[in-house]
């Protein structure tokens, strides 16, 4: 059955009343999503911080992960997540499903808290509560409305031609300030890149829904690919580039502004709210942000070291 078909079963009775509304489904998949990225990337940052006690390259750090178990667990994990954004956006919009996806930091903060036998502190509570508030503001308040599903080639080249250059200018500075700063910039590229990839699957998912052959004569389904490729390679070299402190708040920031902004800039998408409504949401999205770089970086700075091994962790092939 098609993804279309399964969202008129879904979403209306016989009688053409809505039983469940695409919004609704669209949420439910995107948090489902949230918890399995959540703790595919607490294995795959443990991973990248342990699998070599050596300066390496990204080619040479995503060889040597190739060959790590914990890495692979996280990967396939991180992947289901990916499968149920995917899915997500076949019923909602990207700035809706890349909000809920901010959620992933709360899992992740539970996960990794029970993995490394740590307890949470009051200050990550209040920021976990003030984040998954400031979500819910902007779901509910926000209402996120989808647009199309593919952008023109005209706004895609504009695209291209903005992005293009801000992400060398990253892995340039990185070559330059070796660090923190290169942790910074490559999990802004990173992050950039998975943004860029969220606004390209609602593309995808909806030629899915036209048939494997269309799916395979659209452009989008080969550079989606690509950018999977290359958001992973470079996620895992701002992790070992310098402290987590200084690239995972980048990389969880990046995403979803990248891909909030590019679905209205591209896909056309909108909030459909009034002006108390804006004034709610701007201040909901700054809470947002705040509380994202806060437990990103409280996470970052609990995350084990080379000499401590979890519990769950495998050896190494």
């Amino acid at each position: 059955m098609s993804l279309g078909a399964k969202t008129r079963v879904a979403g209306v009775d016989t009688h053409g009343r809505e039983l469940v509304g695409r919004t609704d489904i669209a949420t439910v998949l995107a948090v489902a999503a949230a918890l399995m990225v959540g703790a595919g990337d607490v294995a795959q940052q443990q991973s990248a911080q342990q699998v070599t006690d050596q300066p390496v390259g990204t080619v040479a750090l995503f060889r040597r992960l190739l060959r790590d178990r914990r890495w692979w667990t996280g990967s396939l994990v991180a992947a289901g997540g990916f499968g149920f954004q995917a899915a997500a956006l076949g019923f909602g919009s990207v700035v809706l499903v890349q909000a809920l996806l901010v959620t992933s930091l709360l899992f992740a903060l539970l996960i990794s808290a029970r993995v490394n036998h740590r307890r949470i502190t009051g200050r990550q509570a209040v920021w976990a509560l003030l984040l998954a508030a400031a979500v819910a503001v902007v779901v509910t308040v926000g209402d996120p409305q989808e647009g199309t599903p593919r952008g023109s080639l005209q706004t895609w080249t504009i695209v291209a031609l903005v992005m293009g250059p801000a992400l060398v200018g990253c892995v340039l500075g990185a070559r330059l300030y070796p660090g923190p700063v290169a942790a910074l910039l490559l999990g802004l590229m990173s992050g950039s890149l998975w943004g860029l990839f969220a606004v390209l699957t609602k593309g995808v998912v909806d030629q899915l829904d036209r048939g494997i052959p269309a799916l395979l004569r659209t452009p989008e389904l080969y550079v989606w690919v690509l950018l999977a490729i290359a958001a992973t390679a470079w996620e895992q070299s701002a992790f070992r580039a310098g402290p987590l402190t200084a690239s995972l708040p980048a990389v969880t920031v990046a995403e979803p502004v990248i891909g909030s902004v590019l679905g209205v800039t591209v896909l056309g998408e909108t909030l459909r709210t009034n002006g108390i409504g804006l004034v709610a949401l701007g201040i909901s999205v700054a809470v947002m942000a705040a509380a994202t770089v806060a437990l990103a970086r409280s996470q970052a700075a609990s995350a084990p070291t080379a000499d401590e091994t979890p519990p769950f962790s495998t050896e190494k092939t």
